[in-house]
C-alpha cells in the first residue's frame, strides 16, 4: 500500500485523494485548497487544536509546514536557535526554519517528501508534523516566552 507512485502529486490531486481516503479518521482534519500562483493545501488538524498545516508541491518535493510563533517573542532567541541546531533530533522527521511573514520573522517547522510518495506517507507526515509542532511548543516553554515583546 505504501508504494511509490508513477505520476507526481499535485495539490488538487492530494486533496481529492485525501478526501476519498479511508485512512483519515472521522473528524481528524479538514482540507481546503488556497488558490494563488501555486495552489497550497491547507490541512486543519482538528485532533491538534485546529492546527493549520500548509502543504505545497514544487519540483520533486512536497513541503508541509507549520508556522509556530514570532522570533521576537522567543526569550533568549540566540540560545534557543543554537539549541535547535544542536538538538534537531528531538523533533523527528521535521526541520526548524525561520521564515518571513508580513515582514516579521516567524519560526516554522516543516517536513519534506518526494512528490512521488504514497498517500499514506503524506498522511503520516501531516500527523507527525502536527505532533512535532505541539512538542516544539513545549521546547519553547523550557526557554520561556518573552512577555515584553
Amino acid at each position: 500500500m505504501d508504494a511509490v507512485i508513477e505520476t507526481a502529486w499535485t495539490v488538487p490531486a492530494i486533496k481529492a485523494a485525501l478526501d476519498a481516503s479511508p485512512l483519515i479518521r472521522d473528524g481528524e482534519l479538514s482540507l481546503r485548497v488556497v488558490e494563488g500562483a501555486d495552489p497550497v493545501l491547507l490541512a486543519t488538524m482538528h485532533d491538534f487544536g485546529d492546527l493549520p498545516i500548509y502543504l505545497s508541491v514544487g519540483g520533486d518535493q512536497i513541503v508541509c509546514s507549520v508556522l509556530l510563533w514570532p522570533v521576537a517573542e522567543q526569550n533568549d532567541r540566540h540560545a534557543f536557535n543554537e539549541f535547535l541546531l544542536k538538538a534537531q533530533r528531538i523533533v523527528p522527521l521535521s526541520n526548524f526554519a525561520i521564515t518571513s511573514v508580513g515582514g516579521e520573522d516567524v519560526y516554522e517547522l516543516m517536513g519534506e517528501l518526494s512528490c512521488r510518495t504514497s498517500l499514506q506517507t503524506i498522511l503520516i507526515e501531516l500527523r507527525t508534523l502536527a505532533q512535532n509542532a505541539i512538542d516544539a511548543t513545549e521546547l519553547r516553554e523550557t526557554f520561556g516566552a518573552d512577555t515584553a515583546a
